[in-house]
């Protein structure tokens, strides 16, 4: 929850039904002596063999998944979240994005 983890993209694949490609992302479980594959949107930029981040601690790179709270304004992100845990609403179509617009005082709420 506060620092981050380091995964590999594997393969970057085609899926039929979808206009953007997909990556394959495996990560080491933390908990178990394991591999954990997952897929997301592949964003532009992203090849097979590099490392991605994620995790609030994570810097801002192509690829990396971060909280929007700590993304400085103009930031471009693609695949966002409109509620926790919802495996991303937001931009998730090819050539779809959207920006971070301003943050709240309190922290709290962002505005994208």
């Amino acid at each position: 929850r506060t620092g981050f983890i380091k995964g590999l993209v594997k393969n970057i694949i085609h899926d039929p039904g979808r206009g953007a490609p997909m990556a394959e992302v495996v990560f080491h479980d933390p908990y178990r002596y394991k591999l954990k594959k997952e897929r997301w949107v592949a964003v532009e930029g992203l090849h097979t063999g590099q490392f991605v981040y994620c995790g609030a601690k994570a810097q801002l790179t192509v690829g990396n998944v971060m909280p929007l709270g700590k993304m400085p304004e103009g930031t471009v992100v693609s695949m966002c979240e409109e509620k926790a845990s919802d495996r991303g609403r937001l931009a998730r179509a090819s050539g779809c994005n959207c920006m971070v617009v301003g943050h709240s005082d309190d922290g709290k709420k962002t505005r994208i």
